[in-house]
């Protein structure tokens, strides 16, 4: 497992990170997430060992990283953002090199090559320089060399980056079995990934923890705060007589709207959503879309609003409920005013 305990690093006078602590246990799959800048990378570094903690405590499978820092290493497989590769040596070659710099003998070493040479889908280009492969490939050969002595703990910088839709659902994949019985940490910009990868996500800001949860309960600590907004993108007369709004037909809807059981504020955009080249709508009007706020403890007031709007004929073509997403949780944590 991996325990940090009152994690900080200061290069000169700045403060990289500042009292990080967490515990990931065996079997679970956690997104260290953060903005260029946040302290993640350096974070990263101190837990593999790379960096020493300018205060603080770092336990890899309970190896201090400094007291134990070789056991420690043994017990870690790391692939970092950029990753470090050979470009002249073939990709067999290179994962036997790698294979005998962790103290594999010949028999184990052959056989941790050919497995992870499957489990990493390099066999059609295992026999090619690795110079010559495209950055999809060249990552997938990190990878495999992280795991190639299979580590109790894998840390994984970026292990995405430059991978097409196919090789993305196939690492990710991979990711989840790794997890059966090892510790992983994943650090990625992706968040939609992220949050169908890992059972929990970290989020550093300025250099410290400023979330840590199962990304579900931190979407419903936002939702118990304000309910989901609901979007209606609905037909209005859009003529320059009536715009700005004043007496019109899209104000009397946004009180019809707001009339509605459960409704508890309606905005819209200052402006007409734009017309594809096929739409069918007749001249001078335009498709608006308004925000509908429910009142606190209604999460969904979709089928109120569809009845106000059928029973004055109003024509919408879309009504939709969108629940928060772990990016806009991110946004909202990094844009925090820092604690101090």
């Amino acid at each position: 497992m991996i325990s940090a305990r009152g994690l900080c690093k200061s290069f000169g006078s700045i403060a990289a990170v500042r009292d990080v602590s967490f515990d990931i246990p065996p079997g679970q799959v956690v997104g260290l997430l953060g903005p260029n800048g946040a302290g993640k990378t350096t974070t990263i570094r101190m837990l593999t060992g790379y960096l020493p903690p300018s205060a603080g405590e770092v336990s890899i499978c309970g190896h201090d990283t400094i007291d134990g820092g070789l056991a420690a290493r043994r017990s870690i497989g790391y692939l970092p953002e950029a990753t470090p590769l050979y470009p002249e040596m073939r990709v067999r070659d290179y994962l036997r090199h790698r294979a005998r710099l962790y103290g594999l003998g010949f028999t184990r070493r052959k056989q941790a090559v050919g497995r992870t040479v499957e489990r990493c889908w390099l066999k059609e280009v295992e026999r090619r320089r690795i110079g010559q492969l495209s950055k999809g490939y060249r990552q997938r050969v990190g990878l495999a060399a992280a795991i190639l002595h299979d580590p109790p703990v894998v840390i994984l910088d970026e292990p995405t980056s430059g991978l097409d839709p196919s090789q993305i659902r196939q690492t990710r994949t991979l990711i989840r079995e790794l997890a059966k019985n090892k510790t992983v940490l994943v650090s990625s910009h992706i968040l939609p990934e992220v949050e169908k990868t890992c059972d929990r996500v970290i989020i550093i800001a300025r250099g410290r923890v400023r979330a840590d949860g199962v990304p579900s309960n931190l979407i419903a600590r936002v939702v118990s705060a304000r309910p989901p907004m609901h979007y209606v993108e609905l037909l209005a007369d859009a003529r320059a007589e009536h715009w700005p709004i004043g007496k019109t037909e899209l104000e009397r809807i946004m009180t019809l709207v707001h009339e509605a059981h459960g409704v508890a504020a309606v905005t819209h955009d200052k402006e007409p959503v734009p017309l594809d080249e096929s739409s069918q709508s007749p001249p001078g009007v335009a498709w608006f879309r308004l925000a509908v706020m429910p009142e606190a403890g209604k999460s969904d007031v979709r089928e109120a609003v569809a009845r106000a709007l059928g029973s004055a004929g109003i024509l919408y073509r879309e009504l939709v409920r969108r629940e928060p997403t772990l990016e806009q949780i991110f946004m909202k944590v990094i844009e925090a005013e820092d604690p101090g």
